[in-house]
């Protein structure tokens, strides 16, 4: 017999896990998913209990073949993918296709790639979890039925090629509701009114509060300005100063979704940026010592720490900081509903790898995640900041106007930014009169709500219990690829086609996109993770109503022509608008025994070739530029038209 076989899903991986294992086994990759449904059908026999007809996927016979040459000459076969839903389908994919080989199987399952992790988890292997293998199964087939179902009435209504999804589409629904909502506001102005007193210690700024009793919000600018003059003559005094101390608790450690959105607005980093480079990070990175994997597994909803964990961490912030700044309690976070318990959040794999001492071996991109993280996890398990916080009250006959302002008192988990801006000091005692010194109106006007970044829109996807960790990054990219949305200066704006799309489903599909009920279906899938329910039961549940929704919709759907005044230069039948993934363009009306199309330009010329035209285009993130006509002959490219 040979060595144990070790099948994980990535390369990186793989070389980490050879480093720590040693000699005695021999690790491959599988390169991710090795058999799934076909992409070219349902594949899904509906009549035979929603049984899923997988196969090899093209390109990956040649891994497969290999593992099972691999597999007949080892002792064992250690399936080491990773610990979630869809590493334990691609276990089991490979343990079905390796089952003729009559080996000892055994999953092994860790959350952080370390010497002592692997160890522990190759001292006591387990079994495949079917339950978890089931709910990533109901998950697949059940995407692909409405997917499959959802695509052909997009074709004959807007344009072959579009595809719909279960999860995407409610995120398509909140971009395309908030831009309705955006479109349709209507700007209101208001005003405020702010003095500046001068004490017997100095001048310092407030802003009104109440007058005669009453909001100090004015939505008039004729009657904002009365108050402001009848304010001028009349006489100020320190009415009330209410002191208390203030608390500031570090935030909880991070989850996939706080992650991803902490590195939106630190870094400006999409989803997928983040995910790619928190994968890394979790796989190995090369260091002196050889590689080895800086955090724990990236993909959880989980805020618990390991207790080996806590007491690294809390010994590493007495010994950097002294004892004060270790906090005497644990901090207490809210569970969320469906939360992967026996996941950790994620955290450095050892506290004591500090960012500065390794960040030679790091790019910039793992440097700045792999420090977000780590300063996280040590602010975790610090005490707060507190302040000393004055609130003080200025009044007239008529008006009240307040002030705050803090003091720091104990920097707490601050410490691991530096100092906050010292706020100066507002010197005034109970009483004490003051003198006007200047009195301006301030104002403002309303804005609409602002367009969803990542960070805006994984949270409110977690928030509404759509998806799970693995799914915020591919849903995004999902909606960009399609051109479904595009970026803005970082936030999503939904294309013409992608409206077109949302139409189309709030029309005839508003449950499928309805948030509610896309939860529930979540929940549900947890419950066959759980083992309450079996993963057929989901479909069955589902699945009638939804054929009845597709065949009423496919007999009252009619694809709309949106003709135009070009004629075509061959045939000259009217040129007709068309729709594509990539956007608009025309097409003869005659077609397909008239098969001319051409783009639709902008109209301006280009400023390199002065020959074609100006033509929007959009990159892989999503991102719209102007690209000539003429490409490739010529390669002019502008993020802007010309003015």
């Amino acid at each position: 017999m040979g060595k144990d076989l070790v099948i994980v899903e990535s390369p990186t991986k793989a070389k980490t896990i050879t480093r720590i294992l040693g000699k005695s086994y021999e690790i491959v990759s599988s390169l991710g998913h090795i058999i799934d449904l076909p992409a070219t059908k349902l594949a899904v026999d509906v009549g035979r209990g929603f049984l899923p007809q997988y196969q090899v996927i093209p390109g990956k016979e040649k891994v497969l073949k290999s593992i099972k040459q691999k597999a007949k000459k080892a002792a064992a076969v250690y399936l080491a993918t990773d610990p979630d839903r869809e590493g334990e389908a691609i276990s089991w994919h490979i343990k079905e296709q390796l089952k003729d080989s009559k080996k000892k199987f055994l999953r092994v399952v860790f959350h952080e790639i370390t010497p002592e992790a692997i160890k522990e988890a190759f001292s006591s292997p387990g079994d495949i979890d079917m339950n978890k293998v089931n709910s990533q199964q109901a998950r697949r087939v059940l995407d692909r039925i409405v997917g499959y179902s959802l695509s052909p009435l997009l074709w004959k209504k807007i344009a072959r090629g579009l595809s719909a999804g279960r999860v995407q589409s409610v995120a398509l629904k909140f971009i395309a509701e908030r831009e309705k909502e955006i479109k349709s506001f209507i700007p209101q102005d208001f005003y405020e009114i702010e003095a500046v007193f001068k004490g017997e210690n100095g001048t310092f700024k407030a802003k009104l509060a109440k007058y005669k009793g009453k909001k100090a919000v004015f939505k008039d600018e004729k009657k904002a300005k009365s108050v402001l003059e009848k304010l001028k003559k009349q006489d100020f005094a320190i009415a009330g100063i209410l002191q208390s101390s203030l608390k500031k608790n570090p935030p909880p450690p991070f989850t996939t979704s706080l992650l991803q959105q902490a590195a939106f607005h630190k870094f400006h980093f999409s989803s997928q940026r983040t995910m790619i480079v928190a994968q890394h990070l979790y796989e190995g990175v090369e260091l002196d010592s050889g590689p080895v994997g800086l955090i724990t597994y990236m993909r959880t909803d989980s805020y618990q720490i390991a207790n080996k964990a806590k007491g690294s961490i809390k010994s590493f912030i007495k010994d950097k900081f002294g004892p004060d700044y270790v906090n005497r309690f644990d901090y207490k976070y809210k569970t969320k509903k469906g939360a992967q318990l026996a996941h950790e959040a994620i955290r450095p794999t050892q506290i004591k790898r500090e960012p500065q001492g390794i960040k030679d071996y790091l790019g910039k991109d793992h440097y700045r995640l792999y420090e977000l993280i780590w300063l996280r996890t040590l602010a975790c398990f610090m005490p707060p900041a507190v302040y000393e916080l004055r609130k003080i009250s200025i009044s007239s006959v008529d008006s009240e106007f307040r002030v705050e302002s803090r003091k720091l008192i104990f920097d707490g988990f601050l410490k691991l930014g530096g100092p906050e801006q010292e706020e100066e000091e507002i010197k005034v005692k109970n009483k004490e009169k003051l003198e006007l010194k200047e009195i301006k109106l301030i104002k403002h006007t309303t804005k609409p709500p602002p367009r969803f970044s990542d960070a805006s829109l994984v949270k409110l996807l977690e928030e509404k219990g759509i998806g799970r960790p693995s799914t915020y990054a591919p849903t995004i990219q999902t909606l960009i690829l399609r051109n479904y949305v595009r970026r803005q200066k970082g936030y999503f704006e939904p294309t013409e086609l992608g409206m077109q799309v949302y139409n189309l489903l709030s029309d005839y599909f508003s449950n499928i996109i309805d948030d509610n009920f896309t939860a529930q279906m979540e929940e549900k899938l947890d419950w066959v993770e759980e083992g309450k329910i079996k993963w057929v039961k989901i479909l069955e549940d589902f699945y009638p109503d939804f054929k009845k929704q597709i065949d009423d919709a496919a007999t009252k759907i009619k694809k709309h022509v949106e003709y135009t005044d070009k004629k075509c230069p061959r045939c000259g039948r009217p040129l007709v608008i068309k729709w594509s993934r990539k956007g608009k363009f025309l097409s003869c009306s005659g077609y397909p025994e008239c098969k001319y199309a051409e783009t639709i330009t902008t109209g301006i010329k280009c400023p390199k070739c002065k020959k074609g035209e100006l033509v929007q285009r959009r990159n892989k993130r999503g991102q719209i530029f102007y690209g000539c006509s003429r490409f490739p002959k010529c390669r002019y490219t502008t993020r802007s038209l010309p003015t």
